[in-house]
């Protein structure tokens, strides 16, 4: 009877819930209908209340994890390539071209097949970097590879996984929302974390595991896009209990005198907004101005976001304030390393970089930026370049055709003439240079300002910021295929010197180099003369390189002729599969075939590198693009 008693007493003690409470008191039926009604919806409007904390950080986790994993496979892959082509290039480079027929040969028989239907394959039959166009002006981007398509799968079903793994069987349909909110919240912000690092140029990772900036700005575009839907599903969440709860009159007044909702909505319009920008055809049509808005709208949608976890009443604010305090030290970081580059590049005590802007046939500019410094250039990397009096805010990636280093004192030596030690040119100044088509916008402006000049050439002010990538050596290979459209000519002709230098020192192991260049008329040839000239001039030339030039649209028959037996012209355009094949059968070692022009040629190359993994042999693929 005593322990009844005290059980009864405790009962008694305690309080009533809410909606009990209202059903024992005296008020009239509907106002308690109402009063109970709101009890059970309110609550889950505010706070972190119906929020399944535990459940949000494992997907945290779990989300953190898998791209961790994915990075460390990658660089895993990565090293041992590394290991294994340094094995190659040492193993050959003193081999005659005849004896180095066993890295011409596959040493994994999956190999091939794994290239041909994975590594290099496009997502469905050959198109993979030809844009896909609506109309003349419009156009909706590329396709994806076949890996690009599965990782990216991978990422966009984990986060519809973890986004609906929800107490379905909840009967509060408030107390779900909730748990939504938190949800939708949570994966948003760990998912600006990945974001803002791939969003980079100086991304670590991009030196790290030798992926191009390609591939991470796709990456980047579908985690941006992922955001934005979480972020929307954040907000819609909250607006459906905070309505139920207490009108819309409400939400609108918490929206303009919360700072902590105030924050939110501002932050989820700011994405929006970034987000309908960011459409293909609409960034396509105003890239230039697009840039310039995404910079302020995303400053603005992570400022925001910031202060929207802060100012939550909660000890210490939101869980999630620790993310963004690291996602706006990873965005000051790179920004920071851009000044640094944009400093250390162009200005010295010999004075600020100089360029030398000439109008060449076919709308095309040649530039030399003159840097103050010595720089350390390597083949196939690209710069972003500033010019005064054009667009000066702006800046865009070109491919680096040429560079040249001087002793101290002397920018118009040709140190190709002269002997001087490494110590001496570190000591001097840099020029580098570019081949840039006029289409539209800065490289138009760009175009009839040295038009407009009257002369030659023009020097104005300029910056370089760079130079990026660099990440393919060709010196581990035997043979080198280079594949170049039009104003690709720069990625490609920028190989050439230091593999003829590094064939007569006998410290590659290249020994056959086949240079194919589509271009419009022999106008082009403008573009690269002075460079082509001292390439030509090189001893041993005729040795490795093989050049071969097609002319499409020739306006004279005559002016097709073939200089000599390595430096060949015909009219037309090549028949790409021909091509690789009959190199396949003269095959020298291993072979790496590069590709660097339009995206149709750039798919008609990666077509033709599928078809010809057949044949058991070593043949790998690179393709240079910018995609935007």
């Amino acid at each position: 009877m005593s322990l009844m008693r005290r059980r009864i007493a405790a009962l008694g003690s305690l309080t009533p819930s809410p909606v009990l409470a209202l059903r024992d008191s005296d008020m009239p039926t509907d106002t308690k209908e109402a009063a109970e009604a709101a009890s059970t919806v309110a609550p889950f409007a505010t706070g972190l209340n119906g929020v399944n904390q535990l459940v949000n950080m494992t997907f945290k986790d779990a989300l953190w994890w898998s791209l961790g994993i994915l990075a460390l496979t990658v660089l895993v892959v990565r090293l041992l390539e590394i290991a294994w082509s340094k094995l190659r290039q040492v193993s050959a480079m003193s081999m005659p071209g005849e004896r180095q027929a066993y890295w011409k040969t596959s040493q994994w028989g999956w190999m091939p097949g794994l290239k041909r239907n994975l590594i290099y394959a496009p997502l469905w039959k050959k198109r993979h970097n030809r844009e896909m166009k609506l109309s003349g002006a419009i156009s909706v981007g590329t396709l994806p590879s076949r890996l690009h398509f599965i990782i990216l799968s991978l990422y966009l079903v984990s986060n519809s996984v973890y986004m609906f793994y929800l107490d379905w069987r909840q009967e509060n349909h408030f107390s779900l929302a909730a748990e939504i909110r938190g949800r939708s919240g949570t994966l948003a912000v760990v998912n600006m974390v990945p974001l803002i690092i791939l969003a980079g140029r100086n991304n670590p990772l991009i030196v790290m595991l030798k992926v191009s900036f390609d591939t991470y700005n796709l990456l980047h575009r579908w985690m941006g896009r992922m955001v934005v839907l979480e972020t929307i599903i954040h907000t819609v969440s909250w607006a459906y209990v905070q309505v139920a709860a207490d009108g819309w009159e409400s939400m609108n007044q918490r929206i303009l005198h919360e700072t902590f909702i105030a924050s939110g909505f501002c932050g989820t319009i700011a994405l929006t907004i970034l987000f309908c920008l960011s459409l293909s055809p609409v960034r396509h049509a105003f890239y230039e101005t697009f840039l310039n808005v995404h910079i302020v709208l995303a400053f603005l949608a992570f400022a925001m976001t910031w202060v929207h976890c802060a100012s939550a009443e909660l000890a210490g604010g939101l869980p999630q304030l620790t993310w963004m305090v690291a996602i706006f030290l990873l965005w000051l970081a790179e920004r920071l390393a851009r000044m640094f580059r944009l400093a250390y590049n162009n200005w010295s005590s010999r004075g600020f970089t100089q360029a030398v802007v000439e109008p060449m046939p076919g709308d095309t500019t040649r530039v030399t930026m003159h840097l103050p410094r010595y720089v350390e250039v390597m083949p196939g990397t690209h710069a972003y370049l500033r010019f005064k009096g054009v667009n000066a805010w702006e800046n865009h990636p070109f491919s680096i055709a040429w560079v040249e280093h001087h002793p101290e004192g002397d920018k118009t030596t040709d140190v190709s003439e002269k002997h001087y030690t490494d110590a001496e040119l570190k000591r001097g100044t840099t020029s580098v240079s570019f081949i840039i088509g006029a289409h539209t916008g800065f490289t138009r402006q760009l175009y009839n300002k040295a038009c407009s000049a009257g002369t030659s050439s023009m020097q104005i002010k300029a910056a370089m910021e760079g130079p990026y990538a660099g990440h393919h050596s060709l010196d581990s290979y035997g043979h080198a295929v280079l594949f170049a459209g039009s104003t690709g000519i720069t990625h490609q002709i920028s190989y050439l010197k230091p593999l003829i230098e590094g064939f007569n020192s006998g410290t590659i192991a290249t020994r056959r180099v086949t240079l194919v260049w589509i271009m419009r008329d022999t106008e082009s040839l403008e573009w690269v003369r002075p460079w082509m000239d001292e390439v030509l001039r090189m001893p041993r030339r005729r040795d490795i390189l093989n050049i071969r030039i097609f002319i499409t649209r020739p306006k004279n028959t005559k002016e097709i002729h073939s200089a000599s037996s390595t430096v060949q012209m015909f009219p037309g355009r090549p028949n790409i599969l021909t091509i690789l094949r009959k190199e396949v059968e003269e095959q020298v070692g291993a072979m790496c075939v590069t590709v660097c022009g339009p995206g149709g040629l750039a798919d008609d190359v990666r077509q033709a590198v599928r078809e010809v993994q057949d044949e058991n042999s070593v043949v790998d693929f690179v393709e240079e693009s910018f995609t935007w």
